[in-house]
């Protein structure tokens, strides 16, 4: 784990944030968008994980929130380039879109989750980082946190080392 990018989006706002963590790999990218980089890992999720998102969804659709879905249910018509604020990219929304960095958020009753890809650019080589905050909006949240924060620890670090094999 490391600390969120200074240029981040999300750096200011992690300070406030109920949990936040930061992982990071060096990779060879060239030219691709940090929202290229989370559709190519949206697109790859195992299927232990895939299988846990739907145990998920039916549980807390019988508590009043909502079934998001799965991460990897994407428009596979839609290029990256057609990507607007506000559309819908998995289970998240799109909030900012720059070549370097993409910020995507889910909002529920019980919390909101934002989500950025921040690549540092240097000399043949890059630094992606992924990095996550969550405010909690009341108790629910803060036991849904406690469920899923070690689920989170693993799936993040292992999609990105994923993607690093891809890039290296």
């Amino acid at each position: 784990m490391t600390n969120i990018p200074a240029k981040s989006e999300l750096k200011e706002e992690s300070k406030q944030a109920y949990f936040w963590d930061c992982y990071s790999r060096e990779m060879a990218i060239t030219d691709e968008s940090a929202l290229a980089l989370f559709l190519q890992t949206a697109n790859t999720m195992p299927a232990w994980f895939t299988g846990l998102m739907s145990i998920r969804n039916k549980v807390v659709s019988k508590l009043g929130l909502k079934d998001l879905g799965q991460i990897g249910d994407l428009d596979v018509s839609k290029q990256v380039q057609d990507y607007k604020i506000g559309d819908r990219v998995g289970i998240f929304h799109l909030i900012s879109n720059s070549h370097d960095e993409v910020v995507l958020e889910d909002r529920d009753k019980h919390l909101s989750v934002k989500v950025s890809i921040f690549i540092e650019r240097v000399e043949g080589k890059s630094k992606v980082y992924t990095s996550s905050l969550v405010h909690v909006n009341n108790r629910f949240g803060k036991v849904y946190m406690f469920i899923i924060t070690p689920v989170h620890k693993v799936i993040v670090p292992l999609m990105l080392n994923k993607l690093s094999k891809r890039y290296a």
